[in-house]
């Protein structure tokens, strides 16, 4: 992976190239994708902090997530294990977000920042497979279901789908629930999460 921006040319020219290049669609603005933003080694954890700061901020809508690509391992010392945390790509750092001319430029000028990977100073977003193979783990949607112990649902996915089951414990935290489902007479517990139920 290399810089494809050059710190040494002015910012507002490379804002007008990057303008050339994004479509600035309403479509495009609902789908955020991921972009790899190259930093100085050292800085990584200080760029995510601050694109992290401004994500709760609400400093601009089209910026959505940031993070540090880590994984663990076990260090053995004097006997001891301990299990640590490293980079995976060191001077590397990941935000989903909406290319725009106003996020890509505070993207840009993120203290510590160097620029985003991509050919021709185009931020190009990572397919799905190289957003796992960056140990990424996108975030589920919370699902704001009105379910209760008690409750009759309709199972419409799943091996159980057009099923009709009674709830006998939720788990919010889980985004599920188990059910006793009524098969081949016998009433039987089984597990669905919240997107395999609508209640009835």
């Amino acid at each position: 992976m290399t810089d494809s921006f050059d710190r040494n040319e002015p910012l507002e020219d490379q804002a007008e190239a990057v303008e050339d290049t994004v479509e600035e669609t309403s479509e495009a603005s609902e789908k955020a994708k991921w972009y790899v933003v190259h930093t100085y080694t050292g800085y990584e954890n200080r760029v995510c902090d601050k694109i992290r700061s401004m994500i709760e901020n609400e400093q601009n809508p089209d910026i959505i997530d940031v993070t540090v690509p880590t994984e663990e391992y076990v260090e053995v010392k004097n006997d001891q294990k301990k299990v640590k945390t490293r980079k995976l790509f060191p001077g590397y750092v990941m935000v989903k977000m909406n290319v725009t001319n106003k996020s890509w430029y505070i993207i840009r000028n993120t203290q510590g920042v160097t620029g985003f990977v991509g050919p021709d100073r185009k931020p190009v977003p990572l397919t799905p497979d190289e957003v796992r193979k960056f140990g990424v783990k996108e975030k589920k949607p919370i699902l704001d279901i009105n379910v209760a112990v008690g409750d009759d649902i309709n199972i419409i996915a799943g091996p159980f789908k057009d099923f009709v089951g009674k709830v006998t414990e939720v788990d919010q935290e889980k985004q599920s629930i188990k059910a006793f489902v009524d098969i081949f007479g016998r009433d039987t517990s089984i597990d669905l999460v919240f997107t395999d139920i609508e209640t009835i």
